[in-house]
């Protein structure tokens, strides 16, 4: 659903749309006010131009680095957690006493592995941050379950993922590069839906589309 501005600055309203889903937004500003004025500060530094906008994704694309510049001297961190689970078994106390068990474990099993190779971008105190600008759509997928396990572990209070607005598509055509933009590349429309459906489980997610003002130079803004 869409946010309550009340709680973005004014100065970058127009620069990018945002989708509140569990309270994030609040929980942000309520709870987590240093960090909420840290992601803000790299939306409001974000400048790209049409160059960053037309070269390769992935590993190869300018952008995430202009949210590493930011952020990356505020402490935030990318993370990656892996976990085993340990299950104990308690015995009954005595076959004629229902429902009492005993203190101590008949026995001890260790799941290997049972989380593992989730990471997440940027994370600090208990926020969690993602930026996806073109990857494969199904990204979203692994985002939302790493900020779902993230927060079924206390990890995390609250997650905020970026990625582009649909209105960016006009800007492709206009340059001539929406071939490289499909439409089963991650944009919000992409994650919204998944958000709709509760993908995310518990965890609050706060979705925030760029939009063209974030575009230098862009003669249709």
């Amino acid at each position: 659903m869409t946010a309550n501005t009340i709680y973005i600055d004014s100065d970058i309203h127009s620069k990018f749309e945002y989708y509140d889903y569990g309270h994030a937004l609040e929980i942000l500003h309520e709870s987590f006010p240093e960090e909420w004025k840290e992601i803000q500060e790299s939306l409001r530094r974000l400048e790209l131009t049409t160059e960053d906008i037309s070269k390769a994704g992935g590993n190869e694309s300018p952008i995430p680095k202009k949210f590493d510049d930011v952020l990356y001297p505020y402490g935030w961190r990318e993370i990656r957690i892996s976990g085993d689970l340990i299950v104990k078994k308690y015995p009954r106390q005595t076959a004629q006493r229902r429902g009492r068990f005993s203190s101590e474990p008949f026995e001890i099993d260790t799941i290997k592995g049972y989380i593992d190779g989730h990471n997440i971008d940027f994370l600090k105190n208990k926020v969690a941050f993602d930026l996806e600008w073109n990857s494969k759509d199904q990204t979203f997928d692994r985002d939302l379950l790493a900020m779902r396990t993230y927060f079924d572990c206390g990890l995390i209070d609250v997650g905020v993922i970026v990625t582009r607005a649909e209105e960016l598509n006009e800007v492709f055509k206009d340059i001539g590069i929406i071939a490289k933009y499909g439409a089963s590349t991650t944009w919000m429309g992409k994650l919204l839906y998944r958000l709709e459906s509760r993908r995310n489980g518990g965890c609050p997610v706060l979705a925030i589309g760029i939009k063209k003002g974030c575009i230098k130079g862009y003669e249709q803004l």
